[in-house]
């Protein structure tokens, strides 16, 4: 073995051994490092090398260098499957079917007793089918809401938990119910069903772009992801203080995924915006779609809590939140980031259809999966949709929609905040310890009037996790897609 080999044997297996540990970073690191040292005619060697560091980046959401990656590992070595898998997983994710069953069956047909493949293989087939099938009735009458008859469920005398009079969400059921989340109970399935529909109803009258307007000296918390993180968003709320018309939040969408309290932070939110409609606001986050939600736990938690039908009914709310809000005309708020098309305005945001799942390429889908960037100009995304954007980017849309500041969510930080493009621009995460394991801290905005002025302060403030029942992050994810 050469010596080039050796040290990049050394970098390969810290790097596994930071993988294991489930640090990806800098797992990352060293088998870039690895692939620095690599003998450059040892093909098969840094195809896997390629293979490891895009396993990694598939980890830690980077589609796009994942299967820059994978793409580089099978030109070393075609026939090194496992990039094959790392493709198709990646493509699964990204809701790209077509190109994720074209992955899985070369895997299929390469190692044809590979039964993990197989079943990999006849997953995306099945999603395919569900993606074709909700595509084709979108336009119909016939919606998940027709199909249950509410007033046949009954909630029997076993039921211990809050009870919903008349449908009507008030603070006693909504304190109360929190308090039966607390004690890892659910609602009941009656109840579950009312909320959502109730929700749906609400934001299919709600426009795109919603527009925030705070009283004189008033201020409003602007929350980022929350990831199912139900008891660190219960330590938020003792922190901050509970939601009410005084103490106004916005929560920047991912309220589900990775975390394994999805359910019971989704029906927190949807509570509190049916108790407080022009006082609490949601967006939708780039997990708050279908094909998120099938790979990392939302649609497989709510199936065992509740049911499908319960499962259907958010599928359809999902694609009727919201994108972006205004505090003030000052303030623009959204899940993932700002657009590079010549014609991003805020206008244009208003004109979007968002009544669906998004599509590649469109203005909705930079919404919620753009990133900033240090540099002035855009790039390809690591995440494999769209573009990351400069500063430059920024400053252009603020002065040309009479803007002082985004706020943005979507990444995560170690102070669960950071202040970037001059400025001009804060990122906000509001998951303490992302999946128990990243160890950052949680934050959110406090976003104030002054006085009766149009003038608009912000502050940043961060906070810890708390300990949470013994159930592991993604506990209810299918496992099949290495996520």
């Amino acid at each position: 073995m050469s010596v080039a080999r050796e040290e990049a044997e050394k970098f390969k297996t810290l790097g596994n051994e930071f993988f294991n540990k489930k640090q990806y970073i800098p797992a990352v690191e060293n088998y870039t490092r690895a692939i620095e040292v690599a003998p450059a005619d040892d093909h098969e060697f840094l195809a896997v090398l390629y293979g490891n560091r895009a396993f990694a980046n598939l980890k830690m959401e980077n589609f796009g260098l994942t299967l820059s990656d994978s793409d580089k590992a099978l030109e070393l070595d075609a026939k090194y499957m496992k990039a094959h898998y790392r493709k198709g997983s990646a493509h699964m994710v990204l809701g790209k079917f077509q190109d994720a069953l074209a992955d899985f069956k070369k895997v299929v047909e390469a190692l044809p007793n590979d039964k993990d493949a197989k079943r990999k293989y006849l997953e995306c087939r099945k999603a395919m089918r569900e993606a074709a099938f909700f595509e084709a009735i979108a336009t119909e009458e016939v919606t998940a809401e027709s199909e249950i008859n509410i007033d046949s469920i009954e909630v029997g005398s076993d039921y211990t938990g809050p009870h919903l009079i008349d449908g009507t969400v008030t603070l006693d059921f909504v304190t109360a119910m929190l308090e039966h989340f607390k004690n890892q109970k659910l609602l009941h399935k009656k109840y579950a069903f009312q909320i959502i529909i109730a929700a749906k109803r609400f934001f299919d009258q709600q426009p795109t772009l919603i527009d925030i307007e705070l009283p004189p000296n008033g201020h409003i918390s602007v929350c980022g992801d929350t990831h199912g993180q139900f008891f660190d968003l219960m330590n938020l709320f003792e922190i901050n203080g509970l939601p009410s018309e005084t103490n106004m939040y916005l929560f920047n969408g991912d309220f589900v995924d990775r975390g394994s309290w999805s359910t019971e932070v989704l029906f927190t939110v949807l509570a509190f915006k049916l108790l407080y409609p022009k006082h609490f606001f949601i967006s939708r986050g780039n997990h708050e779609t279908t094909a998120m939600n099938k790979i990392y736990g939302f649609e497989g938690e709510i199936k065992a809590k509740y049911s499908q039908s319960h499962c259907d009914l958010c599928r359809e709310l999902f694609c009727l939140l919201p994108l972006c809000h205004l505090i003030g005309g000052k303030v623009f708020c959204v899940h993932g980031g700002l657009s590079t098309q010549n014609d991003f305005t805020l206008d244009a945001i208003r004109k979007i259809n968002r009544k669906r799942e998004p599509q590649e390429g469109t203005l909705m889908s930079e919404l919620l999966w753009a990133d900033p960037q240090m540099f002035p100009g855009r790039s390809p995304s690591k995440r494999g949709v769209g573009w990351s954007f400069g500063p430059d980017y920024t400053a252009k849309f603020l002065k040309e929609n009479g803007l002082d500041l985004v706020i943005r969510s979507h990444e995560v930080r170690d102070k669960g905040y950071t202040i970037e493009h001059n400025g001009q621009l804060i990122t906000v995460f509001t998951a303490p310890n992302y999946c128990d394991q990243v160890g950052n801290e949680g934050a959110w905005v406090t976003v104030k009037r002054e006085g009766d002025s149009q003038t608009y302060s912000h502050k940043c403030t961060s906070f810890s996790h708390v300990p949470h029942p013994t159930v592991p992050p993604m506990a209810y994810a299918s496992g099949l897609f290495g996520l």
